[in-house]
């Protein structure tokens, strides 16, 4: 009798402790008063400690008896945020949170905190538009690519026979995805359009790395890949939607803007070919003056052409002076434009804002 007694005391004993190991960990954990506590099993890590992006350094997370790292951390603030889990100097994306940021080399997850009320880039009550995902082979570069297109709200009952088209781009690090995945440009444009902040538009976002990414020192290369994406861009992927969905030729409707590396593509192909767009828009972006030289040459022309020409930066970002540089070069020429020098560094946070700004003004 104690022998049975003994074994069920050991099988509970097995039991719970199975348990305890193989209970499912939930992290980020967003509990009712904005706090969040992150977890992450490791038992044989030394160190390990939260990178997030609403707080200036690292935070150690504390490990248990069975291996499990947490952290509690207080009032986040509301917003979209990256954050990385930084195990023995390794940084990485928080293995358990299927929400990761787009990235040509993952390290971010994501983190959602809604406002309230709640912010331009929160999931609300109003009419959605779709997102689509499309696969080509592009005969520019003769090799497969991918486009992601988002339609607004009420595209799919035909009645609006063209809507405008807007090609918006990502930066360096990233996606085509990512505008949509962490940049949250369809719920942006959802919630303008229901408010009636902003007109129903189709936009087309592909990938900026039709030469894979290089980096920023690379001037001859990334020429080449500027070239590539330009070709791509105008033989294959506005084609692509121009065969799919209906948008309007009229360059009056298009307009090209994007982030970073983004920003640089929108100004440099944007103001050199201005029989395709009319609104163009830099977001922390930067671009050398030959590279929009015939537009700066001919300021009554492009004056003429140009319904918006929108350039932002934040007063904490890396390439503030070479924006500072751009805006003096289009003053001295007499190019219009409008300028913002804005608060943030060179982050998603401050993206997200410049393009809540920036919709409601294209195609008035």
């Amino acid at each position: 009798m104690k022998s049975i007694l003994s074994l069920a005391f050991v099988f509970a004993c097995t039991c719970t402790s199975f348990a305890q190991r193989s209970a499912p960990i939930i992290s980020p954990d967003v509990q009712d008063d904005h706090s969040v506590i992150f977890r992450l099993r490791a038992p044989k890590s030394q160190n390990v400690a939260l990178r997030g992006q609403w707080q200036k350094e690292p935070v150690p997370l504390t490990k248990d008896a069975e291996g499990l790292w947490s952290l509690t951390v207080p009032d986040v603030p509301a917003g979209v945020w990256e954050y990385s889990f930084v195990v023995d100097d390794l940084a990485m994306i928080d293995p358990v949170n299927p929400a990761q940021k787009p990235q040509r080399n993952p390290t971010s997850s994501i983190l959602h905190i809604p406002g309230t009320p709640p912010n331009p880039w929160d999931f609300q009550d109003v009419p959605h538009g779709t997102v689509h995902q499309h696969t080509y082979l592009s005969k520019a570069l003769s090799k497969q690519r991918s486009a992601w297109v988002y339609t607004p709200p009420g595209y799919e009952d035909g009645k609006q026979k063209e809507y405008p088209l807007f090609v918006l781009q990502h930066g360096s690090g990233d996606r085509q995805e990512t505008w949509v995945v962490h940049g949250k440009a369809h719920w942006i444009l959802d919630n303008l359009i229901a408010a009636g902040k902003a007109k129903p538009m189709v936009i087309l976002m592909i990938d900026g790395h039709p030469l894979g990414q290089i980096p920023r020192e690379m001037a001859d290369r990334r020429a080449l890949s500027l070239a590539a994406f330009k070709n791509e861009l105008f033989q294959d992927a506005i084609p692509l939607v121009e065969s799919h969905y209906r948008v309007s030729a009229d360059r009056t409707q298009r307009a090209i803007a994007g982030l970073s590396m983004g920003g640089w593509q929108a100004l440099s192909i944007g103001m050199t070919n201005q029989d395709r767009f009319a609104w163009i828009a830099s977001f922390s972006g930067a671009v050398d003056e030959n590279e929009i030289k015939p537009a700066l040459d001919d300021a009554a022309g492009t004056n003429a052409k140009l319904k918006l020409l929108w350039i932002a930066c934040g007063e904490k970002d890396f390439l503030l002076e070479r924006n500072n540089q751009l805006i003096a070069k289009l003053k001295a020429s007499g190019v219009n434009y409008e300028w913002h020098e804005t608060p943030g560094d060179h982050s998603w946070p401050v993206w997200r804002n410049y393009l809540t700004d920036f919709a409601p003004k294209l195609f008035r």
